[in-house]
C-alpha cells in the first residue's frame, strides 16, 4: 500500500505547492494593481492642482497684458513719465 500512496502523496504535495505558488502570485498581482491605483489617484490630484495654478497664472497673465494694453495704446503719455488725471 505505500507503494501507491507515495504518487499520491506527491500528487497532493504538488497540488499544494502549485496552489500556495498561485496565492503568491495572485497577491502579487493585486499588490501591483492597489499600486498603480494609488498612483494613478495621486496623478490626478497633482495635475488637477497643476492645472489649477496654470489656470490662475494665465488669468494674471491676461489681466497683466491687458493692463499693460490700456496704458500703452490708450494713454501713451503715460509711458514718458506723465501721469494720469
Amino acid at each position: 500500500m505505500s507503494g501507491q500512496d507515495d504518487p499520491v502523496q506527491r500528487e497532493i504535495h504538488q497540488d499544494w505547492a502549485n496552489r500556495e505558488y498561485i496565492e503568491v502570485i495572485t497577491s502579487s498581482i493585486k499588490k501591483i494593481a492597489d499600486f498603480l491605483n494609488s498612483f494613478d489617484m495621486s496623478c490626478r490630484s497633482r495635475l488637477a492642482t497643476l492645472n489649477e495654478k496654470l489656470t490662475a497664472l494665465e488669468r494674471r497673465i491676461e489681466y497683466i497684458e491687458a493692463r499693460h494694453y490700456v496704458y500703452v495704446f490708450l494713454y501713451p503719455k503715460v509711458t514718458k513719465g506723465e501721469t494720469l488725471t
